[in-house]
């Protein structure tokens, strides 16, 4: 069965809500642990259920979010998920109160009861309303971007469809690139800076009905860490300024002088060459089909995944009109199918999504059996090293998509994810003083940002650019809006995949055994423990960066740089 013939039918919530309350009551009155871990199954074929209907909606609207049908179904689903997110708190109560917990602990593992209990702090029924009015200006956000008419060279072009343009070895070709990008954020400035400022309020209104202070630890607990807290990223957030901010300026001006360019400014970022950024040597079916023949050579359990992603139509992956920008990977239950999204625009992040989303992938679909949804993906910090990880396994493949760019790619991936964690680290303090502040305004919040980035991001210069230069940069960053909070686990994660950068290097056969332990652990545990399965260093520790980042540099330091 392909993609197109999933079946979508619009949950029945009335019925939904009946059945689960039945189920619920028959859980509470089980008079035996066997009788009552059979009701748990039950429960958990009701969650599969409205959770494949909602990817289902979610994913087909992504793809095009002018079908009128799953524009209607998306807003049902925005609608009622907070009913469902109802249903499951009512189920987490019932467990953690279960007279036979010791045995369900013995079967299922301490973690589902530390997740139950963290997240009985995010739900009361009294916030639905609030809930739902998050679902719809998230949702609302997402159009507005996908609504982008970019008149460019001549065609109408959305974001993602920029992207070429803006990588330019031409210097005139990406200011004008740049400019007619920031010129859409200027024009719908008023706009995101509604929406942020209703989903800041509409936030820190559910936090405080919570009994939380604001909303920076109810974000937490909503992303089930269970075992760091606001400090610990605090104090990680230190480490990156004292190790990784250095090292990214001294990589800046390696990149300054490779470009010939004394007075960088931020839209000569983008550009790592002057001879060009390594590209794809082919269209999207050729990167696909290097793709194919990558999986099955990797391993035997690359291989079956990916010809299975490729037997059901799993992976949508061109850009065109309509589309949502960005990529994503995410599974549907009851198919036990992983499903990829993503925009194609010729630059050499279509290879990275046949490489991090496919990692993503092949993590849950290692995973896909586990009988609890909770256990089928871990946190969010720990699923990224799945797909950065993969990043960096498939580096001796990568000759085959860049040909005699593969040089240029292994530098500037390397150079590219050094250079993203003081990004993402700007983005998880922001987010920390908007949610810390929540009554500040607008102009406020971009002053913040602006004085972030000059710690954490010195070199940044935006010529003059309105918006830009005020600090207005945030809004392109689609997790400050959709996800808060979810923003520091990609840097967690990359310190994690360096990790298994070098260690691959060292005994590929070790550490790829490491690696697939770990995505068969899926969510099972806590992403500290998760850390232990995989053999990982834990970034949270002191001077962990600093060790981890040593065999980079040294890499980096041994490439010579202006002869690429």
């Amino acid at each position: 069965m392909q993609f197109k013939d999933f079946v979508y039918k619009r949950p029945d919530m009335d019925q939904a809500k009946k059945q689960f309350d039945g189920l619920i009551e028959r859980f509470k009155t089980a008079e035996s642990f066997d009788q009552q871990d059979g009701v748990l199954s039950e429960i958990v074929d009701l969650r599969n259920h409205f959770e494949t209907m909602a990817t289902l909606v979610s994913t087909r609207h992504s793809i095009d979010t002018r079908d009128a049908f799953y524009e209607k179904e998306n807003d049902f689903i925005d609608e009622n998920s907070p009913v469902y997110e109802g249903m499951v708190s009512e189920f987490y109560k019932v467990l953690v109160e279960s007279d036979f917990k010791d045995q369900l602990k013995d079967k299922w593992g301490q973690h589902i009861f530390n997740l139950a209990e963290t997240a009985l702090k995010t739900f009361d029924p009294v916030i639905i309303p609030l809930l739902q009015e998050e679902n719809k200006l998230i949702s609302s956000y997402g159009k507005l971007k996908a609504s982008a008419k970019i008149d460019f060279e001549g065609e109408e072009r959305n974001l993602s469809q920029m992207g070429p343009f803006v990588q330019s070895k031409d210097r005139e070709v990406r200011i004008r690139a740049s400019k007619a990008v920031n010129q859409f954020y200027i024009a719908h400035e008023q706009d995101f800076d509604q929406i942020y400022d209703k989903l800041v309020k509409t936030r820190h209104e559910i936090a405080t009905k919570l009994g939380f202070d604001n909303f920076v630890e109810l974000g937490y607990a909503r992303l089930d860490r269970t075992d760091y807290n606001a400090k610990d990223v605090a104090a990680y957030r230190q480490q990156v300024y004292d190790v990784l901010v250095p090292l990214s300026q001294d990589l800046r001006k390696r990149q300054s002088k490779r470009l010939k360019i004394k007075d960088m400014k931020f839209y000569d970022e983008s550009l790592d060459f002057l001879t060009g950024n390594p590209t794809p040597k082919g269209d999207p079916d050729w990167i696909i089909a290097q793709g194919q023949n990558m999986y099955k050579e990797m391993s035997e359990e690359t291989d079956l995944f990916f010809r299975e992603m490729m037997t059901k139509d799993l992976l949508d992956l061109t850009a065109k009109k309509g589309k949502q920008g960005g990529g994503y990977c995410t599974f549907i239950p009851e198919y036990k199918a992983p499903f990829i999204f993503s925009n194609f625009n010729g630059t050499s992040g279509d290879v990275d999504v046949l490489t991090h989303e496919a990692g993503h992938a092949f993590q849950v679909y290692q995973s896909r059996n586990y009988k609890l949804p909770e256990y089928i993906w871990p946190t969010l910090e720990a699923c990224e090293i799945h797909s950065m990880s993969m990043e960096f396994f498939a580096w001796p493949w990568m000759e085959s998509f860049f040909k005699e760019d593969v040089d240029k790619y292994f530098y500037s991936h390397l150079n590219g994810a050094v250079l993203f964690i003081p990004y993402g680290v700007t983005v998880d303090a922001f987010q920390h003083f908007v949610y810390e502040n929540p009554h500040a305004t607008p102009d406020e919040r971009k002053a913040a940002w602006k004085e972030l980035e000059a710690k954490f991001l010195p070199h940044r210069d935006y010529d003059g650019y309105d918006l830009l230069d005020r600090g207005g940069f945030w809004f392109r960053q689609s997790h400050i809006f959709q996800v808060p909070f979810y923003y520091i686990d990609y840097t967690l994660a990359q310190v994690c995949a360096f990790d298994f950068w070098h260690r691959s290097r060292e005994d590929r056969t070790h550490a790829w055994q490491d690696y697939l332990n770990l995505c068969k652990a899926g969510g099972s545990q806590s992403f500290v423990n998760l850390l232990k399965v995989a053999n990982l260093s834990n970034p949270f520790e002191e001077g962990s960066i600093d060790k981890i980042i040593k065999p980079v540099k040294a890499f980096l330091d041994g490439i010579d740089d202006e002869k690429l």
